[in-house]
């Protein structure tokens, strides 16, 4: 009977281990990269039997008893009315706007906390009923999202899209070092380090620019707005709310879209840990047959040009179209040409593309060049496939990425200008005659691959140990206890100071206090 009994709680038990932790995943950024990133974070957490909850304005609306959905769809409008405006080829051509995080902090702010005030979203938020054993949430400028976490009292994993800059960081450490670290979010940085004298206090005082602006306007406004709209929330739950930076500094662990294949070596704590590559699925999906056809008939290869989701290639001037399509004329290569309507007069050799599978186009053995705007889910998928770029930055962490690319050996950097055609068509030409791009993407694709366990695996290793070790306590960065001056050893400094001036004091007075003496002896000899 003691047997039975036994064998029945072992069989309870893991029968409640089988049915995995209840995981909420919010990436509620309004651009489809974004989510791409959001939906693999979903879609191994469900293959590992967890139960997902994923905050997307992108819907499915597919739920299951596994996976459900918080739409954020409302906000892809605003979106595109503020920070979609500033992604416009044309504008930016023409100096009309410039898509730098810095210029747009506000209103990545203003609108992070706005979808937070969603209807659904409050309701969702608002259900006392609503329990997790953890929540990921994607940082990107703002805090907005911080306190959900504590509101369901589960720890909080923090996801950077981009590599771990100082920005992310700090929120689990400490900011990286700039003399050595480029500012991710820069348009203006010549090149990588070994830096200049110039260009590491040119860091420094972009990083102090980003810090003032933080400390003195967002982070008193992010307060006020963090009080006003956790607090009923945590009321319901009869619970008081805590301390605005107590939320803020209670990420208990960070992945990181990076590897460093891709970038640089960078020092961080144990809790932050580089999954670059966690969305490209390694079964590649096959090709719609009429692609599949066109890209097998291309005798002398394929060149296939993107410039990712959020720029749309139908903004180009009609002159920089028509140029563009002088030069893929001109080659033997078949082009393959992600544009969000039908062009007429198209060079045979060319094809337009309204939607593209990016990572099954990559995949093919004919794949000669990809042509990319440089963000950070095309240049690892570059090299995840092997493949050499030329890229053509136009904002946010892509001047750095096409840095990195040039640097490493595998891709040639064109500048957004009305001359860029010819200079494409030089690089082009360069990559296609030169065998050195493609043996370097390739050498790093090894090193890419060459990993104990793929992204995915570490992904959901790291998630399950940060719930069963509640938040893991035992990774946490000392940094975080110790105020910025006794980081600096401003203290010590300030100690040095006054005990020179002591010392200075001092000899003074003994100074003042022999010549005294010397005096009256003198007086008295005489």
């Amino acid at each position: 009977m003691a047997n039975i009994v036994l064998s029945s709680l072992v069989l309870i038990a893991l029968l409640h281990l089988c049915g995995g932790y209840k995981i909420l995943v919010v990436f509620p950024v309004s651009s489809k990269s974004h989510n791409i990133l959001g939906a693999g974070y979903v879609k191994h957490l469900l293959d590992a039997g967890h139960e997902v909850t994923f905050a997307t304005p992108f819907p499915t609306n597919k739920t299951t008893d596994k996976y459900r959905e918080v739409d954020l769809s409302k906000h892809i409008e605003f979106f595109d009315k503020t920070v979609g405006k500033t992604i416009n080829l044309k504008a930016i051509l023409n100096k009309e706007t410039k898509p730098q995080v810095l210029g747009m902090l506000t209103q990545f702010v203003d609108m992070m906390w706005s979808m937070l005030e969603i209807e659904n979203v409050v309701n969702f938020l608002g259900d006392p009923t609503q329990e997790f054993d953890a929540v990921i949430v994607e940082w990107l400028v703002t805090d907005a999202f911080a306190g959900i976490a504590s509101l369901f009292n589960c720890p909080l994993i923090w996801s950077s899209s981009v590599e771990p800059h100082w920005l992310v960081l700090q929120l689990v450490h400490e900011p990286s070092n700039p003399s050595f670290n480029p500012n991710v979010f820069s348009t203006t940085s010549s090149k990588l380090p070994p830096y200049t004298f110039f260009e590491r206090v040119t860091n420094l005082f972009s990083m102090a620019a980003f810090k003032a602006v933080i400390y003195f306007y967002l982070q008193p406004k992010e307060t006020a707005m963090y009080e006003k709209f956790y607090k009923p929330l945590f009321a319901k739950r009869g619970r008081q709310l805590p301390p605005y930076e107590e939320v803020l500094y209670n990420g208990t662990f960070l992945l990181t879209n990076s590897h460093t294949s891709l970038s640089q070596p960078i020092s961080v704590p144990p809790n932050v840990k580089e999954i670059g590559g966690y969305h490209i699925d390694p079964n590649t999906k096959p090709l719609p047959k009429n692609l599949q056809k066109i890209m097998d008939e291309a005798k002398h290869g394929v060149i296939y040009f993107s410039m990712g989701s959020n720029a749309k290639s139908k903004d180009w001037p009609e002159s920089l179209k028509k140029e563009f399509m002088e030069v893929f004329g001109g080659l033997k290569q078949t082009v393959l040409w992600k544009f969000e309507e039908q062009l007429p007069n198209l060079p045979k050799n060319v094809h337009i593309l309204e939607w593209a599978p990016q990572q099954s186009i990559l995949a093919h053995p004919n794949m000669r060049l990809f042509i990319t705007h440089g963000g950070l889910l095309s240049t690892t998928e570059t090299v995840y496939f092997g493949v050499p770029t030329i890229v053509i930055p136009y904002g946010a962490d892509q001047h750095v990425n096409a840095l990195r690319a040039v640097n490493k050996g595998y891709a040639k950097m064109v500048d957004l200008s009305y001359e860029m055609a010819g200079e494409m068509k030089a690089a082009i030409e360069e990559m296609l005659t030169s065998t050195k791009y493609s043996e370097k993407v390739k050498e790093l694709s090894k090193l890419f691959h060459d990993r104990p366990v793929p992204p995915g695996k570490e992904l959901v290793h790291w998630v399950e140990h940060v719930v069963h070790t509640r938040g893991a306590p035992h990774l946490r960065s000392p940094a975080l206890l110790l105020p910025w001056y006794q980081k600096m050893y401003f203290d010590l400094l300030a100690l040095v100071v006054v005990a020179l001036y002591v010392i200075k004091v001092v000899l003074k007075l003994l100074f003042r206090k022999g010549s005294a003496i010397v005096s009256i002896t003198k007086k008295k000899t005489n």
